[in-house]
């Protein structure tokens, strides 16, 4: 009797317990779907509820508002819909969609995506007017309205949208402003239209450096918003539409020399800078050293944020602490940017130090208007003390010009490089580059070369340090013999680069 009894006991524990792992086997996979893989159920996910293909909702002053699902299922946050946050947003981007559809740019059947849209109201708005086949894309994003993607990597093929939106500043954003323009250009069809929203661009600067990232679209809509929001209270709305080998109104080269112009913002941005010092200074070491005070640096002018790279190309860089350290690190306006920065130095005794620095890549060569072998010449004037282990700058010149002058001093051999060339291969129209040139005399053979390949129009600003036979601190009265060109043609060579557009200062 007592083994009969233990018989129906074992076998009641085996189904208690069958019962219970198949409990833990259900509850791991729902916890894996809701919390690893971010998606609500369906049949095919073995859970135990599934949402609806759609969710009606009806906002105050609008009508109902038809939020469908995506393939996968949706997060949906009923909530969220009914904020007044979210309604003012909804209100707004219909009736901005309208005006759009008004002027010919989107029409009820065009394919549209929101880039970088977390709430996607933009999307309920397209798909509240009638335009149907809207979706939104965002890092992180309120399903269904919105899918994963982001601007520098949208998840969808060539040339799949008619429609395009960018709205609240999300492409001013962007670390990569040039890759998220490319994948517009990308997914955007020919003749189609991409629309930003702006709090910026507020100045001509960083207009043009925007349109730049564009290169095969048109600028057809410039239009001013009340914005929705007070972190925005005035928006910009720009409408692009895409015309490939267009390129009107686009920076270029020129011709096939290599010429280029500079565009007419940048001339706009020199009629704003500090004056030059029209007369020699007496005591230049000290009057230009106080003119860096005056200096209206450009990102001080305008916005510089439309650029994809951040340059600093210290040619003749000397020491690190000389001017990449001791000024451009600490004291230059960077808006937040971060630069990478050259330093371009032939002297070997300042090698060394370059090699411990982050952000830095050392050029060990001259800059000069060639790939060529030169002579660097190690002079002082009289009197001049430098402590650096047995260096004071000197001219760089060709080797075979070597013995046409007598010199005396130390002379080295040191191999130049094409530095206009470089340039040109290095950073491109949509970088941000800051140019400081140090190069003894040698710039009156590298501005003009700069000029004659079309690179000047690479370089958004420059701090020229000019060399001429100036007055000697040592000794009152007596003019350098280092150099033989004149304050008079120190001035002329800033007047013509302000001339061209080019936005230069002087260096000390």
């Amino acid at each position: 009797m007592e083994q009969s009894v233990g018989k129906p006991s074992s076998l009641r524990n085996f189904l208690v317990r069958f019962l219970l792992f198949g409990l833990l086997i259900i509850g791991v996979r729902f916890a894996y779907i809701i919390a690893v893989a971010g998606e609500s159920c369906n049949i095919g996910d073995f859970c135990f509820f599934s949402l609806p293909q759609s969710l009606s909702l009806v906002i105050a002053g609008t009508g109902p508002l038809a939020v469908e699902s995506v393939s996968g299922g949706g997060s949906l946050q009923p909530e969220l819909y009914t904020s007044k946050d979210w309604i003012k947003g909804v209100r707004f981007y219909s009736s901005a969609f309208q005006d759009l559809i008004a002027g010919g740019y989107l029409s009820l059947q065009s394919k549209s995506l929101c880039v970088e849209t977390p709430t996607g109201r933009d999307v309920s708005a397209l798909r509240e007017i009638g335009v149907k086949d809207a979706v939104g894309i965002a890092r992180k994003g309120v399903k269904p309205l919105v899918k994963f993607g982001r601007g520098e990597r949208i998840p969808f093929g060539n040339r799949t949208f008619d429609f395009v939106f960018s709205g609240e500043d999300s492409f001013l954003q962007s670390a990569k402003p040039a890759d998220f323009a490319a994948e517009i250009d990308r997914t955007l069809k020919p003749g189609g239209f991409a629309v930003f929203h702006f709090s910026n661009p507020k100045d001509t600067y960083s207009f043009n450096s925007f349109l730049d990232l564009f290169h095969c679209f048109r600028v057809v809509k410039l239009h001013g918003l009340e914005g929705f929001d007070s972190s925005i209270p005035y928006i910009r709305e720009i409408v692009l539409k895409k015309e490939c080998g267009d390129g009107a109104g686009k920076f270029d080269f020129g011709d096939s020399n290599g010429k280029c112009y500079v565009p007419g913002y940048k001339h706009d941005l020199v009629k704003i800078a500090e004056p030059l010092i029209s007369e020699e200074p007496l005591k230049p070491w000290i009057t230009l050293k106080r003119n860096v005070k005056n200096i209206k640096y450009l990102p001080s002018m305008a916005d510089i944020s439309f650029k994809n790279r951040y340059l600093y190309v210290d040619v003749g860089a000397r020491s690190y602490g000389s001017s990449i350290g001791s000024w451009f690190r600490k004291q230059y306006p960077k808006q937040n940017k971060t630069f990478h920065v050259y330093a371009i130095e032939a002297d070997k005794t300042f090698h060394q130090e370059y090699a411990l620095k982050k952000g830095i890549t050392l050029l060990p060569y001259a800059a000069w208007v060639k790939n060529e072998t030169l002579t660097f010449e190690i002079h002082r004037d009289p009197g001049e003390h430098v402590e650096v282990k047995g260096r004071g700058m000197g001219r760089i010149r060709p080797v075979q010009s070597l013995g046409k002058e007598e010199f005396e001093g130390e002379v080295e051999k040191i191999q130049g490089f094409d530095f206009a060339e470089w340039l040109k291969k290095t950073v491109t129209k949509n970088d941000f580059v800051v140019m400081k040139m140090d190069v003894e005399g040698t710039e009156f053979d590298l501005i003009p070369r700069l000029f004659k390949t079309g690179a000047i129009c690479l370089i958004d600003e420059i701090f020229l340090e000019c060399h001429y036979n100036r007055w000697q601190r040592c000794c009152p009265g007596q003019r350098s013999p280092k150099y033989e060109k004149t304050y008079a043609q120190c001035l002329q060579l800033f007047n013509s680069l302000r001339q061209s557009g080019v936005l230069v200062h002087q260096w000390w």
